[in-house]
Order: C-alpha cells, then sequence, then structure tokens
C-alpha cells in the first residue's frame, strides 16, 4: 500500500510540474496555478508517507 501511496504522490508532483510549466509556457495564469497547487498535494501526500515510514521503523 504504502508504494502505491508513493507513487501517486511522485505522480502527482510530476503532473502539477508539467501543468505549470505549460500554464507558464501559453501564459495561462489559472493552468500555471492548478499546477502549483497538484505539485503541492504530492508533496504534502509525500510527506505523509514519509512520516509513516518513519513511525514504522
Amino acid at each position: 500500500m504504502a508504494r502505491n501511496q508513493k507513487a501517486k504522490a511522485k505522480a502527482e508532483q510530476a503532473k502539477g510540474k508539467a501543468k505549470e510549466a505549460v500554464g507558464r509556457a501559453v501564459g495561462n495564469e489559472r493552468m500555471e496555478t492548478e499546477g502549483r497547487v497538484e505539485g503541492a498535494r504530492g508533496d504534502a501526500r509525500q510527506a505523509k508517507e514519509k512520516t509513516k515510514d518513519t513511525f514504522r521503523h
């Protein structure tokens, strides 16, 4: 289960970065902001998983 969540976090981070870059390239502020939000969501998910791993070991 943990690997699945870690993979989701990485995917969400990558998707957010890509969306932010595309938004910046085409001048779409909304898309750029959505990308930042998705990236932050992925960062939060990854931090949660790291915390769980710390207490697991």
